[in-house]
């Protein structure tokens, strides 16, 4: 029997501790960010690197600002482009996960992902890019860590600041001085629905700045901006 229950400690016991481990290292990293602002991202970090192994002077372009020196108009850009339920969930708006899922099984292929924008978050700070159910499980519990400690604001301040914006493009100041010059303070109604159009696909619309969706899209946005809640 010492031998079984032995057995069970190091296959059950050893793993389980360290999963609660980890979720606690997660949860400690959030309560400081309530009151702390974070320097990079688990995303960011990877983003650099894969930069400088092509350039190994690369530096990502990233600077905060807090909440009040953002333009109302990104922040209402971004909630009606990336999730206009935002300030009415608890982190999963499980209706356009459904609608995601269903759209992916008819396309056969990911096309949709249907995260929040404090998902979006949990990925950013903590995950790696990999899609699988593990990861999909632990992003949904940091999601709930975070809704738990942080409020509304303070998730969307730190979404705005460090959600990528192009090629080593991170955060709302960064992307308005690259793509327009001006601080994200200044951005117009136009102006923040396009950078909203882009978080999809950041480098992408980076490097194709013409493309007719991004100009479609654009003014879908602006036209449901003046109905975006913010926090």
């Amino acid at each position: 029997m010492k031998i079984f229950r032995r057995l069970v400690f190091w296959l059950v016991g050893v793993p389980l501790l360290l999963v609660l481990l980890l979720q606690a290292y997660f949860f400690l990293q959030i309560a400081w960010w309530v009151n702390f602002n974070p320097s990079s991202t688990s995303f960011m970090r990877h983003q650099l690197s894969v930069l400088q192994e092509k350039n190994p002077d690369a530096k990502l372009q990233h600077q905060w600002v807090p909440y009040n020196r953002i333009s109302n108009n990104l922040k209402r850009a971004v909630i009606a482009s990336e999730d206009d339920s935002f300030v009415d969930h608890e982190g999963v708006d499980w209706e356009a996960m459904q609608k995601a899922y269903e759209k992916n099984q008819k396309k056969g292929k990911v096309v949709s992902g249907g995260s929040t924008i404090t998902q979006q978050l949990a990925k950013n700070l903590f995950l790696s890019g990999e899609r699988s159910y593990l990861r999909k499980g632990q992003e949904l519990i940091i999601t709930y860590m975070l809704e738990s400690c942080m409020s509304k604001e303070r998730i969307l301040e730190i979404y705005l600041n460090s959600v990528e914006w192009g090629g080593g493009v991170f955060g709302a100041e960064a992307a308005s001085q690259h793509y327009y010059h001006i601080s994200a303070s200044a951005l117009s109604v136009a102006q923040a629905a396009r950078l909203a159009v882009m978080l999809p696909k950041p480098r992408y619309f980076d490097k194709n700045q013409g493309s007719g969706y991004l100009q479609r899209r654009t003014e879908v946005i602006v036209k449901r901006m003046n109905n975006a809640e913010l926090p």
